[in-house]
């Protein structure tokens, strides 16, 4: 019998600071809507949306402030007047992750859990405490242990 691996399933991105490369931009014009997907070092995804276009089809000035900031950021260029959405993709930006708990509009007395983002950064990649796994811990010793240093060399015999 075939064996089926499992995910460990949807988890939310916990609550602190993290640098998100935007991975995918989906924008459907005619309707306004946007959504930059985001993945974290460890993979995890987030999606972030706005809503450049009220119902009435007219600019949604608050959409739209809330994405040239956030693209802006994420370009690291606050003097850029507009962009293709395409631009925004292989860019890092650092958010601090935040909970809101609000009521479920389906289900009254059900409480959905949802993260937000804040406090945004330009970034130039992932975090090296983020990036690299987490190495187990180990009990210190208190014998001298070598410093595992790169040796030397000298830049010049590799360029000449």
């Amino acid at each position: 019998m075939a064996k089926i691996g499992l995910t460990e399933g949807f988890t939310l991105i916990p609550e602190g600071t993290h640098v998100f490369k935007i991975t995918e931009v989906n924008y459907k014009e005619d309707f306004g809507k946007m959504e930059v997907v985001m993945q974290t070092a460890k993979g995890q995804k987030h999606i972030e949306r706005f809503s450049l276009l009220n119902k009435d089809g007219e600019p949604n000035q608050g959409g739209l402030n809330a994405f040239s900031y956030f693209a802006k950021t994420a370009l690291d260029d606050f003097t850029v007047k507009d962009i293709d959405d395409q631009e925004l993709v292989g860019h890092f930006i650092r958010c601090e992750v935040e909970h809101e708990e609000v009521e479920s509009n389906k289900t009254p007395g059900k409480m959905l859990k949802f993260a937000r983002l804040g406090d945004k950064e330009a970034a130039v990649g992932f975090d090296e405490e983020e990036a690299a796994p987490a190495a187990p811990k180990q009990q210190s010793k208190p014998a001298k242990q070598e410093s595992k240093k790169p040796a030397a060399f000298d830049l010049g015999s590799l360029l000449g």
